[in-house]
């Protein structure tokens, strides 16, 4: 490990290459015999688990119930919506037969003609279609509503360029679906969450994020309005890492949702859908990660602290063991999960390059010379530093420590985002800033046409028009038509 370790790619040589080096070092995932999809090896299923974990108790907060709806979709629900259908319609994977047969020239298996589908099937892109068509079923009533569903689940979108966590053809997600009596508490759920998934990244990813409205040219096919919450990446592109649509009545229409409204009159449901995926996985390794492996957020780590004992013979292990034992009790106590990696047949130096790869925030090294002296050595994952600590009152010690580096690695992150954040009023100044990468806020004059220059001649989109961002009135750069905001732009993954 610790050879693999000296072998990881620099970021400053080559971004992509140390990001798909680590996945796979830091054993957090493989590819597949599938092609575009991955294999999530138990570590880094951990860190996915802890973050859906603490997502889905913020879900429950707000009164959101979780359910499951299948993952084949008749392709004529996927029909009933036309924006929806053709905003996924290249990326569908879609079951014709349900049965295969040996084939007679001895080859294998092979498709049974005789056996096709009367209706194709989509493997779901997104659960839209299937679960406004069951909702149909469960809304009747204005006393029927709000409902407030949501489903951890696998989707397929066929991606041609794939990238482990960021883009496959398979990925794991929450999906979000709440109906509602008026467009108002419809609207109110949509910002609600994508607000909580601003405090999400925030305060348990480390990751800072600006939260906007998308441009109608990058909104979800068949919403009315998306809102996003946009992460900085440290090669300076964005990272779109969650998204909040209200659908108004598109899909109350599509499927004909109606309830009887207080007035005793007919309308169609109101609707908002929200989601994010594993990309949020490869937000955090890409959010903060270094040259030496992974640097985890003590928030999210599976493994908070480490504690490695230094012997060499079995008494002295004996020895060490005692006295870390009720130290593993009192970190535990406080909610704070502990390795004590006491195997025999690693050296202390590879484990200490293992977890140093895996990103572990607080390793604890403790031998038989500082049981003498009641001390023990404390390294810290985000800034490499070590300090030798009293043995006494170690626990409350590396539990401020781990805020500590929680903290430290947002305020790392939100500096970084600052000082590539910069404003231009040209295009031509435009042109050249956004080589350098980062964030650019520019006048925009709201037009598709304007949006996709920029996109063709530049490579890069708008991220979001953010909700606390430049209100002041000015000129669309490219055009010099009125803008009545900045909007930010970057290249994007």
């Amino acid at each position: 490990m610790a050879t693999e370790l000296k072998n990881l790619t620099k970021r400053s040589e080559n971004y992509s290459q140390w990001y798909n080096e680590l996945v796979v070092k830091a054993d957090l995932a493989e590819q597949s015999a599938v092609r575009g999809c991955m294999v999530i090896k138990p570590y880094g299923y951990a860190i996915w688990e802890k973050m859906q974990r603490t997502l889905d108790t913020m879900f429950k907060e707000t009164g959101v119930q979780n359910t499951y709806f299948p993952l084949l979709i008749p392709k004529s629900y996927l029909c009933r919506e036309a924006e929806h259908v053709e905003g996924f319609a290249k990326e569908c994977a879609v079951v014709t037969h349900y049965r295969l047969k040996n084939d007679p020239n001895g080859t294998g298996v092979v498709v049974d003609p005789d056996a096709r589908l009367e209706e194709e099937l989509i493997i779901r892109p997104t659960s839209e279609t299937i679960i406004w068509g069951t909702y149909k079923n469960w809304i009747q009533s204005y006393r029927d509503l709000p409902v407030l569903c949501n489903q951890w689940a696998n989707v397929m979108r066929w991606e041609m360029r794939t990238r482990m966590f960021l883009r496959t053809a398979e990925f794991l997600w929450q999906e979000g679906h709440c109906a509602h009596a008026t467009a108002e508490e419809s609207e109110a759920r949509t910002v609600q969450m994508i607000n909580l998934y601003a405090q999400f990244a925030e305060k348990y990813m480390a990751m800072p994020v600006i939260t906007g409205v998308k441009s109608a040219n990058e909104r979800f096919a068949g919403a009315l309005n998306t809102y996003t919450i946009e992460a900085m990446m440290q090669d300076g592109k964005a990272l779109q890492s969650g998204t909040s649509h209200n659908l108004g009545q598109n899909f109350g229409k599509a499927f004909d949702v109606t309830f009887v409204n207080k007035d005793n009159k007919p309308e169609y449901v109101w609707g908002n859908s929200w989601g994010v995926s594993t990309r949020l996985m490869g937000a955090l390794i890409m959010s903060h990660s270094d040259d030496n492996g992974l640097v985890l957020p003590p928030h999210l780590a599976p493994i908070q602290v480490v504690i490695v004992p230094i012997f060499k013979n079995a008494e002295q292990l004996a020895e060490i063991t005692k006295t870390v034992n009720p130290i593993v009790d009192e970190l535990r106590a406080l909610g704070i999960s502990v390795k004590y990696d006491d195997a025999d047949n690693k050296r202390p130096g590879f484990k200490f390059a293992d977890y140093e790869l895996k990103g572990i925030p607080v390793r604890l090294a403790i031998g038989a010379r500082d049981i003498a002296n009641g001390t023990v050595e404390v390294m810290r994952r985000d800034t490499l530093e070590k300090q030798i600590e009293p043995l006494e009152g170690i626990a409350k010690f590396v539990a401020d420590l781990l805020e500590e580096i929680q903290n430290n690695i947002y305020q790392k992150a939100l500096k970084h985002r600052e000082e590539m954040t910069r404003t231009v009023e040209t295009y031509d100044e435009f042109k050249t800033e956004i080589e350098k990468g980062g964030f650019i806020l520019a006048h925009w004059d709201g037009t598709t046409e304007t949006e996709e220059k920029i996109k063709e001649e530049t490579k890069a989109t708008i991220r979001c028009i953010p909700l606390d961002g430049d209100t002041t009135p000015g000129k669309c750069m490219v055009t010099g038509k009125p803008s009545a905001r900045r909007v930010i732009f970057a290249r994007n993954y």
